[in-house]
C-alpha cells in the first residue's frame, strides 16, 4: 500500500519534513519511556527485541477525527504512530493479529510498560471496553471503514490493567491575596476548552474545616450554592455552572472537614489495619482520590480549583496532594495555573512583580512549578514586566498572562483570556489538537450588554444587602434577564432594616421592580413584608424567592385575608395565624447541617398562571433550600382573598408558587430559580420580571393605587 504521507525524519528533534504534520507532532510529543536509551536504540518488549520508536507520521491528515484510514498501512516492527495528546505512541508488535471482532482474538501477548493502544468502545470492531489481550499484527494496522474515530486511547500496564487513562488535570491556585477570582478564572478556562470541543469537569477544594458552607454566615462565605443533588456548595460552583455545561455533583466540592471526616470514619472502621493515621499519606491520599474520581474515559480535562491562598497553613495538605498527582497521572497530563496579583503602587508609579515572585517561590518550595501565571492587575503589563516575571518564576514568556480588572462585565473574562491564548497554551501543553473556539454566543452576550434597548432599576431588599456575594446568583440572574430582554438592569441593594426605620414609600419609590431574596432569622423580616406590601399595592413587578415567598404570604394574610398577627412560626412561635409553618418532615430535626429540604424537586404549575406562561410548561424542576412551608390550612382563605396557588408539588401537599390575580407581575416561589440561570439561557422568571419592569418603565396602562 503506498504511504499516506511522507515519512517523518528519524529523529524527533528534526524540524523540517515534507510531511507538514511531522513538525507539529515532534513539538507536541515528549519522549516516551518505551523509547529507551538513544545510545542503545533497542529494547526487550513482549519477549521480542524491537527497535525503539522514533518519529512516525500520523496515518491521516484529518487528525484528530480519524486517526487511521480504512485501508491497511504499511508498518514495520517497532514503527510508531502518534496519538492525540502527549501519551506514548502506539507500538507495532512483532506478532499477533488485528481481529475483526472480539471473538477472533489470538492468544495474549504481553505489551511493554505503559504502551498505548487505540482501544475502548470500538464499535466497528465489536469491542466495548475490551481488556488488552493482543497487539496489532506486525506490518499492518487496520480499522473498519470510517477510521478510528469511535475509539478512545487507553494506557495499560504490562499486566493489562488500565492506567490513569487520558484525562488531563488542570490545577488552579491563588497567591498574594484572596478574592482574586480563581473561580471565575477556572470557569472561564473551562468555557474556552468546551468551546473547542473538549469535555470538561470542574471541582473546588476548600481548606476550611466546616463540612460544607451550609451553616456559615453569608457575611463570611457569601451565598450557599445548591446543586440538583442537594449539595450545599461554594459560590464558585455557580460560576462553573453559568460558564460551562459541566455536570456538577457533590463530588465537585470538598472541604477539609469532609476529607478529615472520611479518613476518621475509615480509621474507626479499621480500614487502616492498625497503622498510624497521618496527614501524609492518609489525608493527601484521600484528597488525591477525590480529584482522580472525576477522571473518566468520557472526560478530557478536569479543572480543580484550590481554595484559599498559597502560604495559608490550612491549604498545605491540598497543595501537597496536587503535587503528588502528576506522579500518578503523569506530569505530561497535568498543568498548574497560578493566579496572582501584580499591584500598582501609585507613589512609585509602577507595577510591582515581587509579590508574584514570592508567591511562586512558596509554591516551588512545596514542589509545584507553575506552568502558567495569570496576573491580576489594574494596569497593563508591559513586556519588561512580563519578562521579569517569566525569568524569576521560571515560566515561558507566553505563559505570563495578563488579566486586567473588568469594569464592564465579568463575562468579558473568557474573551480576555482567549486573547492571551490561554486555551492554545493549555492544549499545546497537553498535545491536544482541537478546532477553533466557537464564541459567537458569548460575543452576542457582550453586544447585548453594551447596546441595550431599554433600562430598568430593580430594588433588591434583603438583610445582607451590603454584602454582594450573599446574593451573587441573584445579581447574575437579573443580568441574564436583562441580556434576554436587551435591557440594562441597574440593581440597588436595600437593607430591609432600613425599610423598617424609614418606610417603603421613601426607599422604594421610583423603582421598576422588586426582588426579595431568601434568608434565615428574624432580623429585617418586617421590612421585607412591608416592601412586598408596597409592591402589591403599587402594582410594582415583584419576584419573591424562598423566604421572599413566605413574606408575600404573610403580607397577603394580614392585608388581603384580614388575618391579624399572621406570621411564620420560624419567627413567632405563638402567632394566632401560622400561615407559614415548619415542614412535617422537619419536626424533630436537631442537626443544622444538610438537613433542610434540599436539591431539585418537581413542581406542577397551574395552567393559565404567569409562571406557566413564563416557563412554557406546566411541569418544572427547581432547586430548594428551606425548612418552612406554606400552611395548607389557610389555602382556601388566601385563595378567596385573591392569591393564586400557581404551583405545587406533584402530590399537591406543598405550595411552590403563589401569584396575585390582579397584578401585572407578582410571582413568589419557594425554590431558588437563580441557581438555574445562565447568561446564554436566562431563567424564565427573571426574564419575565425584567419584561414586566420594562413595560412599567415605558409607562404602560398600569396605574398605581391611590394615584
Amino acid at each position: 500500500v503506498p504511504p499516506i504521507v511522507p515519512p517523518c525524519p528519524s529523529s524527533r528533534l528534526a524540524t523540517t519534513s515534507a510531511n507538514p504534520l511531522c513538525e507539529r507532532n515532534v513539538a507536541a510529543s515528549p519522549v516516551s519511556r518505551e523509547e529507551g536509551s538513544r545510545s542503545g536504540g533497542r529494547e526487550r518488549e513482549g519477549g521480542t527485541t524491537v527497535e525503539s520508536v522514533a518519529a512516525a507520521p500520523l496515518a491521516s491528515s484529518s487528525f484528530p477525527s480519524s486517526i487511521f484510514p480504512a485501508d491497511p498501512i504499511s508498518a514495520g516492527v517497532g514503527d510508531g504512530f502518534f496519538m492525540p495528546g502527549s501519551l506514548p505512541p502506539l507500538r507495532v508488535m512483532p506478532s499477533g493479529a488485528w481481529p475483526a471482532a472480539a471473538s477472533a482474538l489470538p492468544g495474549p501477548i504481553e505489551p511493554g510498560p505503559e504502551t498505548l493502544w487505540w482501544l475502548g468502545n470500538c464499535a466497528p470492531l465489536g469491542w466495548d471496553a475490551l481488556e488488552l489481550t493482543a497487539p496489532p499484527a506486525a506490518g499492518s494496522i487496520r480499522t473498519a471503514a470510517g477510521g478510528g474515530s469511535a475509539c478512545g486511547p487507553l494506557k495499560f500496564r504490562a499486566d493489562g490493567k488500565e492506567l490513569a487513562g487520558v484525562t488531563r488535570h488542570i490545577f488552579v491556585t491563588g497567591g498574594v491575596v484572596s478574592s482574586l477570582g480563581k473561580g471565575l478564572t477556572s470557569a472561564s478556562i473551562g468555557m474556552l476548552l468546551e468551546a473547542r470541543g473538549l469535555t470538561v469537569r470542574m471541582q473546588k477544594l476548600d481548606p476550611y474545616i466546616n463540612v460544607d458552607p451550609g451553616t456559615m454566615s453569608p457575611y463570611q462565605h457569601g451565598e450557599v450554592y445548591v446543586l440538583d443533588d442537594g449539595s450545599e456548595t461554594d459560590l464558585d460552583l455557580g460560576h462553573y455552572e453559568r460558564f460551562t455545561s459541566t455536570p456538577l455533583t457533590r463530588e465537585c466540592n470538598y472541604t477539609t472537614g469532609q476529607i478529615y471526616l472520611s479518613v476518621i470514619n475509615k480509621e474507626r472502621r479499621g480500614e487502616f489495619l492498625g497503622k498510624t493515621v497521618q496527614v501524609i499519606p492518609h489525608i493527601t491520599n484521600e484528597i488525591k482520590q477525590k480529584v482522580l474520581d472525576l477522571a473518566s474515559p468520557d472526560t478530557d480535562i478536569v479543572i480543580t480549583e484550590i481554595g484559599g491562598t498559597v502560604g495559608d497553613i490550612e491549604s498545605l495538605p491540598f497543595l501537597e496532594a496536587i503535587r503528588q498527582i502528576p506522579l500518578d497521572a503523569g506530569r505530561e497530563n497535568c498543568i498548574f495555573i497560578h493566579l496572582t496579583l501584580v499591584p500598582y503602587l501609585k507613589a512609585a508609579g509602577e507595577l510591582k512583580t515581587k509579590p508574584t515572585q514570592h508567591s511562586v517561590g512558596i509554591l516551588r518550595q512545596i514542589g509545584i512549578q507553575p506552568d502558567v501565571l495569570v496576573c491580576r492587575t489594574e494596569r497593563a503589563l508591559d513586556v519588561s514586566d512580563r519578562e521579569k516575571i517569566a525569568l524569576f518564576c521560571n515560566v515561558p514568556l507566553e505563559a505570563v498572562i495578563e488579566e486586567r480588572d473588568k469594569d464592564f462585565s465579568i463575562y468579558e473574562v473568557p474573551l480576555s483570556l482567549q486573547s492571551n491564548r490561554i486555551d492554545d497554551i493549555v492544549l499545546r501543553r497537553f498535545g491536544i489538537q482541537a478546532p477553533p473556539a466557537d464564541l459567537d454566543a458569548w460575543h452576542d452576550i457582550l453586544h447585548r450588554l453594551r447596546n441595550p434597548e431599554h433600562e430598568v432599576s430593580i430594588a433588591l431588599v434583603g438583610k445582607y444587602a451590603e454584602h454582594r456575594d450573599a446574593y451573587k446568583s441573584i445579581y447574575e440572574a437579573l443580568d441574564h434577564g436583562g441580556i434576554a430582554r436587551r435591557t440594562q438592569v441597574r440593581v440597588q441593594p436595600i437593607n430591609s432594616e432600613d425599610i423598617e426605620r424609614e418606610g417603603a414609600e421613601r426607599l422604594l419609590a421610583g423603582f421598576d421592580g422588586l426582588v426579595v431574596p431568601g434568608g434565615f432569622g428574624e432580623r429585617g423580616i418586617e421590612g421585607k413584608v412591608e416592601a412586598i406590601g408596597f409592591a402589591r399595592a403599587r402594582k410594582l413587578p415583584f419576584l419573591g424567592i424562598c423566604l421572599g415567598m413566605q413574606c408575600a404570604v404573610i403580607d397577603a394574610a394580614r392585608n388581603l385575608a384580614t388575618l391579624p398577627g399572621a406570621h411564620s412560626t420560624e419567627f413567632a412561635r405563638n402567632t394566632p395565624h401560622p400561615v407559614i409553618c415548619l415542614m412535617e418532615e422537619q419536626e424533630g430535626v436537631v442537626s443544622k447541617g444538610g438537613t433542610m429540604r434540599l436539591g431539585a424537586q418537581t413542581a406542577v404549575l397551574a395552567a393559565g398562571s404567569k409562571a406557566a406562561a413564563a416557563y412554557g410548561s406546566t411541569r418544572i424542576s427547581e432547586r430548594h433550600r428551606h425548612r418552612y412551608e406554606f400552611n395548607q390550612r389557610y389555602r382556601s382563605q388566601l385563595e378567596a382573598a385573591g392569591m393564586v396557588i400557581a404551583g405545587t408539588s406533584p402530590d399537591g401537599s406543598l405550595v411552590e408558587i403563589v401569584e396575585l390575580a390582579d397584578h401585572p407581575w407578582f410571582v413568589a416561589v419557594q425554590f431558588h430559580p437563580e441557581f438555574k440561570s445562565k447568561p446564554t439561557a436566562a431563567h424564565p422568571l427573571f426574564s419575565g420580571l425584567i419584561a414586566a419592569a420594562v413595560e412599567r418603565h415605558a409607562g404602560s396602562a398600569w396605574v398605581a393605587e391611590g394615584t
